[in-house]
C-alpha cells in the first residue's frame, strides 16, 4: 500500500505560487509523484494537486501545519492534507433501488474504494440482506412527512457515532434537509438520474421521454439544500432512439448511474476534488 500525502489548494492567483510549493516540499526531502493545477482566469483563482512519497520526507504530518503555515499566509492558501495511510469513513443512504448500492460494496470490496463503510442507513428494509451479505451493519430508519425531523436525528446520532467522514446517497429517494447538509458540507454525494441541469427532481427518465430526448445521462454532484443544484463532479450520457420503451431508458440509465456514482466517489477518497464557486475541478 502506498504512503504519500496529498495537498489541495486553492488561492488567489499571483506568481511565485508552483514555485513556493515545490520548494518548500523540496526541502523537506519530498518526492513529488503527482503535481496538476488549474488557473480560472475570470475568477483569478489558482487551484493545485499535489502528491508525494512520505518515504524520505522529513517533517513529520503532525508538524506540517504549522511549518506550512507561513507560506499559506503569504499567498492566502486554503488548503486541506490527506494522507493514503488514512481510510476516510463513509455511510451509505439508499432506498428500494439497489443497482448503485451494489456497484459500491462490490467495488469497496475488490478494493477500488479505499475507504471503511461502518453502516448502511435505509428507510425501506429491501437491502438488508444485502448489507448482510457484505458483513455491513444495516440500520432501517423510516422516514414519513410527520417524522422527518426525528428521523433524521436518528440518522445524526449514528452517523455521530460511527465518526462518518462522508455519505453517499445511492439512490436515496429522500429530500434531506437544510439543516442536514449543512452538518456535512461538501461531504454529501448523490447521484441523480439526469444529465443535470435538465430534469431535475423526481421521475427525470418519465419526462426525458416524454419529450423524446436522443440522450440521457447521470450526473453525479455534492449536495446543497438547494435540491439538485449542488456541484457536479461527474457526468455521462447514452444515445437513446424512438425504438426504445420507458422501461429501456430506465435499463440504460441505471447503467450509468452505478459507473457515474461510483468515479465520483473514488475521486471523493483520492483527494482530486476541489470545490469553487459551485463548481469542481478534478484532477486527474
Amino acid at each position: 500500500m502506498k504512503n504519500t500525502a496529498t495537498l489541495l489548494i486553492s488561492c488567489p492567483d499571483q506568481k511565485g505560487l508552483v514555485a513556493g510549493i515545490a520548494d518548500f516540499l523540496y526541502s523537506h526531502n519530498a518526492n513529488i509523484l503527482h503535481a496538476d493545477q488549474h488557473q480560472d482566469s475570470e475568477l483569478k483563482l489558482f487551484l493545485m494537486r499535489v502528491e508525494w512519497d512520505l518515504g524520505g520526507f522529513d517533517l513529520d504530518t503532525a508538524d506540517f501545519e504549522r511549518a506550512f503555515a507561513p507560506l499559506a499566509a503569504r499567498f492566502g492558501m486554503v488548503w486541506h492534507l490527506a494522507l493514503s495511510t488514512r481510510r476516510p469513513r463513509m455511510a451509505i443512504f439508499v432506498s428500494k433501488y439497489d443497482h448503485c448500492l451494489v456497484d459500491l460494496l462490490y467495488r469497496h470490496q475488490s478494493g477500488e474504494l479505499h475507504c471503511d463503510i461502518p453502516l448502511i442507513l435505509s428507510n425501506h428494509e429491501d437491502n438488508r440482506k444485502l448489507a448482510d451479505f457484505y458483513a455491513i451493519p444495516f440500520h432501517h430508519i423510516p422516514v414519513t412527512q410527520g417524522n422527518k425531523e426525528a428521523a433524521e436525528r436518528q440518522q445524526w446520532a449514528l452517523l455521530d457515532e460511527h465518526r462518518i467522514d462522508f455519505i453517499v446517497l445511492a439512490r436515496y429517494m429522500q429530500v434531506l434537509s437544510a439543516e442536514f447538509t449543512a452538518r456535512f458540507p461538501q461531504r454529501i454525494i448523490n447521484i441523480h438520474h439526469s444529465f443535470l441541469p435538465a430534469f431535475l427532481g423526481a421521475k427525470p427518465y418519465h419526462r426525458a421521454f416524454e419529450r423524446g430526448v436522443k440522450l440521457i445521462g447521470a450526473t453525479s454532484h455534492y449536495v446543497t439544500e438547494t435540491l439538485d443544484d449542488g456541484p457536479s463532479i461527474e457526468q455521462d450520457v447514452t444515445r437513446i432512439s424512438h425504438r426504445d420503451a420507458l422501461e429501456d431508458l430506465i435499463q440504460k440509465g441505471r447503467d450509468l448511474e452505478k459507473v457515474v456514482l461510483s468515479r465520483a466517489v473514488r475521486w471523493h477518497i483520492d483527494s482530486r476534488i476541489l470545490l469553487y464557486a459551485n463548481k469542481t475541478v478534478v484532477f486527474d
